[in-house]
C-alpha cells in the first residue's frame, strides 16, 4: 500500500481544482507518475492493488483499473500476473527530477549577457488593470462595441476563410491606406500606405527600431525623465541611453551636441512628453530635424497619446516637418481604442521599409486579418475620429475633477501639474516623503501610481508620481482619492 504521503500526493491531484477537467483516471494516472518521476516510488516498488486503492481515493475500482492501464502503456509500471503491479525497470533510465521544496533556491538559468540583463531589468511593467490611477489606461466602457461587432461581421461576410489566412508582413494594404489617411489629416504627417508598418504595439516598434538602426554599443539620446518601456527596449539591444534634461519647451535639443555628439538615434515623445506632459516647441523640433541630417541620425517619434490635446489644436508631428526622411513615427490604437486591439504601426523613411518589414517577419509575422480589416472599416466610416472627440471632452472632464479632488484632499501632501493633455497627471510631493513607499502603501488599497523619481536618470527633488484619470468615473475618482489620504496621512 501506498505511505500516507504518496496516498496525499495522489489525493492532492485528484481533488485539484485546475485538474477539474480531467478525468478522474487521468488524475490518478498524473499523480502516480508525478511520484515515479520524482523518485518517491523506486523501480520494483509494488503499487497497491486496485481495489483497496479505490476505496483509499473513493473512486471506482474501474477508474483505478483504467489509471493502471495508462501507466502500463506509457512503460512507468509492469503489470505481473498473480503477482501485482510494479514500477518498471525502465524507469532506472529516467533523471532524477526532485520537486521544488519550498523556500529551497532555484538554480540560475544560464542565460546570454543580454538574457541575463533583460531578466535583470525585469521586463516592462505596465499597468494591466484599471485601478485607480494607473496611468496610460483608456475607458474602454464607452467603446462603442456594437459597432465594431457590425463592422466585424461585415468583415467576415464579405471575406469569408480568406480573413482567417496570414496577413502580409507589412501588414493589410486597406488599413495602411487608412491610417496614412488618418494620421495626414489629424496630425499633419507625410505618409502613405507604402510607408506604413502594421505592428503589434509600440514596445515592438521600439525594439525593431533599436535592432535595426544601431549596432550594440551605439548611442541613443532619450529624454529625462523618459517612459521607462522605451529605456528597456533599448538597453535590450545592448545600447548606451544619454539622458537630455527636460523643461517646459520640451527636451533641450541645444544640449544634444555636447553630450554625445556621436549619437545613432534621438528618441522623443515630443507632442506630450511622458511623464511630464510638456510640448516639444517649434524651434526645437526644427533643430532636432536639422541635427539628424546633419549626423545622418534617426528620430523616432512615439506620438503615444496626441489624440488627447485639451487646449487649443496639437502640434504638427516632427514626422510631418521633416523634409529629409529621418523621422520614424510610432503610434498605437491602444489609447485611443482599447489595448486587447494589439495592433500598432510606424510610419518609416521609404528606405527603411524593407528592412523593418523583413525584421518584423522573424517576430511574431503578422497581424490577425480580422482586426486588421475591421480596423480599416472603423476609421473609414469616421467612427475612430467620433470616439476620440467623445473621449476627449470625457478625459478633459475627468482631468479636471481629478486636479480639483487634489487640491481640495491632498493638498498637504500633492501639487497636481495640470496637462494640456494625455490621460494622466503629474503631482509632486510638497513635503519630503518616500516616494517608493507611498507607491507600496497606495498599492495595498487598490490604488496604482507610478513615481515620477523612478523615471529620472539623475536623482531629483522634486518626487511624486503620475496621477492616470482617463479610465474612472468622477466617484471611482473621489473614492480612490479618500483611500491614498488615508495612505498619505499614516506615512508623516
Amino acid at each position: 500500500m501506498f505511505k500516507n504521503a504518496q496516498l496525499e500526493s495522489v489525493k492532492a491531484w485528484l481533488n485539484d481544482p485546475a485538474n477539474g477537467a480531467l478525468p478522474l483516471h487521468v488524475r490518478i494516472q498524473r499523480g502516480i507518475r508525478q511520484l515515479i518521476l520524482d523518485g518517491a516510488l523506486g523501480v520494483n516498488k509494488p503499487l497497491p492493488a486496485t481495489r483497496p486503492l479505490a476505496l483509499s481515493l473513493g473512486v471506482s475500482r474501474d477508474t483505478v483499473e483504467s489509471a493502471y492501464s495508462q501507466l502500463h502503456a506509457e512503460g512507468f509500471i509492469e503489470r505481473r500476473v498473480g503477482s501485482g503491479s510494479f514500477v518498471s525497470e525502465r524507469t532506472r533510465h529516467l533523471p532524477p527530477r526532485k520537486r521544488q521544496r519550498s523556500g529551497a533556491s532555484v538554480a540560475q538559468a544560464e542565460l546570454s549577457q543580454r538574457g541575463a540583463a533583460i531578466f535583470r531589468e525585469g521586463g516592462v511593467q505596465n499597468f494591466q488593470y484599471p485601478h485607480p490611477f494607473a496611468p496610460g489606461l483608456a475607458e474602454t466602457r464607452n467603446f462603442p462595441l456594437p459597432i465594431w461587432e457590425r463592422l466585424e461581421r461585415q468583415v467576415i461576410k464579405e471575406h469569408g476563410t480568406r480573413a482567417l489566412l496570414h496577413s502580409a508582413p507589412q501588414g493589410m494594404e486597406v488599413l495602411r491606406s487608412s491610417i496614412a489617411d488618418y494620421l495626414n489629416l489629424e496630425r499633419g504627417a507625410r505618409a502613405n500606405a507604402d510607408r506604413v508598418l502594421i505592428l503589434t504595439s509600440s514596445q515592438q516598434a521600439l525594439s525593431l527600431c533599436s535592432t535595426v538602426l544601431m549596432d550594440i554599443g551605439e548611442r541613443v539620446l532619450v529624454e529625462d525623465p523618459m517612459y521607462h518601456g522605451a529605456k528597456k527596449a533599448i538597453g535590450a539591444a545592448g545600447l548606451e541611453c544619454i539622458p537630455v534634461p527636460v523643461d517646459g519647451d520640451g527636451m533641450q535639443v541645444p544640449a544634444m551636441a555636447a553630450l554625445a555628439g556621436d549619437a545613432r538615434a534621438l528618441f522623443l515623445t515630443p507632442s506630450h512628453q511622458f511623464p511630464t506632459g510638456t510640448t516639444l516647441s517649434l524651434d526645437r523640433r526644427l533643430a532636432a530635424i536639422e541635427w539628424a541630417r546633419q549626423q545622418r541620425a534617426w528620430i523616432i517619434e512615439d506620438d503615444y497619446d496626441s489624440e488627447f490635446h485639451y487646449e487649443g489644436r496639437p502640434t504638427t508631428c516632427v514626422q510631418g516637418l521633416d523634409a529629409h526622411d529621418r523621422t520614424l513615427y510610432i503610434g498605437t490604437f491602444t489609447k485611443s481604442m482599447f489595448p486587447g486591439l494589439r495592433i500598432g504601426y510606424m510610419v518609416l523613411p521609404p528606405q527603411l521599409v524593407g528592412p523593418m518589414t523583413a525584421a518584423r517577419t522573424l517576430q511574431d509575422g503578422h497581424n490577425p486579418s480580422i482586426s486588421q480589416l475591421t480596423l480599416a472599416r472603423f476609421i473609414e466610416g469616421g467612427h475612430l475620429g467620433a470616439h476620440v472627440r467623445t473621449m476627449r471632452a470625457v478625459y478633459k472632464a475627468r482631468r479636471d475633477i481629478l486636479a480639483e479632488l487634489v487640491e481640495r484632499h491632498l493638498a498637504d501632501f500633492l501639487a497636481p501639474r495640470v496637462p494640456d493633455g494625455g490621460m494622466q497627471m503629474p503631482c509632486l510631493f510638497t513635503r519630503p516623503m518616500d516616494e517608493r513607499a507611498v507607491v507600496a502603501a497606495a498599492r495595498t488599497v487598490d490604488v496604482d501610481l507610478l513615481g515620477i523619481g523612478s523615471l529620472y536618470a539623475r536623482p531629483r527633488n522634486d518626487t511624486g508620481f503620475l496621477m492616470g484619470f482617463a479610465a474612472h468615473m468622477p466617484a471611482e475618482l473621489t473614492a480612490a482619492v479618500g483611500r491614498l489620504k488615508k495612505v498619505l496621512e499614516k506615512m508623516v
